[in-house]
């Protein structure tokens, strides 16, 4: 079975979203391109995005025209397989292309999505990712903390999840601030 990454850009504070639901903090340290290494790495082991409704409709607005030179992970992004959960949409452009929708319980649709792909990458996608949360189905969480405190807002996992024990796999800080966290979730007891 293929292995699950969540992945949320978070304030220090551990927000995924503000109170209103804009995400204006992830700007509030403008340092450019402070994690792009790092997500290439990354990205050099995944074989396909998952994407709720919500962060499909931001990603397709912004990634299927973004230019290479400058956002150095636009290639692998549009490249790779792309899957959005919804049971509300009924197409998924993507560029001059689609992206494939996936309909019916998120929980059974990912666990046959692990069945066919080894690596699995969910960004954002808050609601998507608290029912794969829920169902015990992540099994890496990627951080990417912002240096900027925003005092509330929306957690990235929900709030009925109760104690997840977690193994650090990587940390890795940058000169901007940001800093990236890769967690393994560990066995329940």
């Amino acid at each position: 079975m293929g292995i699950l990454t969540v992945e949320q850009i978070v304030s220090v504070d551990g927000y995924a979203a503000e109170a209103d639901g804009g995400i204006g903090f992830m700007d509030a340290a403008d340092v450019g391109n402070a994690n792009d290494d790092d997500q290439l790495e990354f990205l050099r082991d995944v074989d396909a995005i998952l994407l709720g409704a919500n962060t499909y409709r931001m990603f397709a607005g912004y990634w299927p025209t973004a230019d290479p030179a400058v956002e150095v992970v636009a290639e692998p992004i549009d490249r790779l397989p792309k899957f959005v959960i919804s049971n509300s949409l009924a197409e998924a452009p993507w560029g001059e292309g689609s992206i494939d929708i996936l309909q019916g319980d998120a929980a059974e649709t990912v666990a046959a999505l692990k069945e066919r792909y080894d690596r699995i990458i969910v960004w954002g996608s808050l609601t998507l990712a608290d029912a794969l949360f829920e169902a015990g189905l992540v099994d890496e969480l990627r951080l990417r903390v912002v240096p900027a405190l925003i005092g509330e807002g929306r957690s990235f996992t929900p709030a009925a999840l109760g104690q997840r024990r977690l193994e650090l796999v990587r940390a890795v800080s940058h000169p901007s601030g940001h800093v990236g966290m890769t967690y393994r979730l560990a066995a329940s007891a």
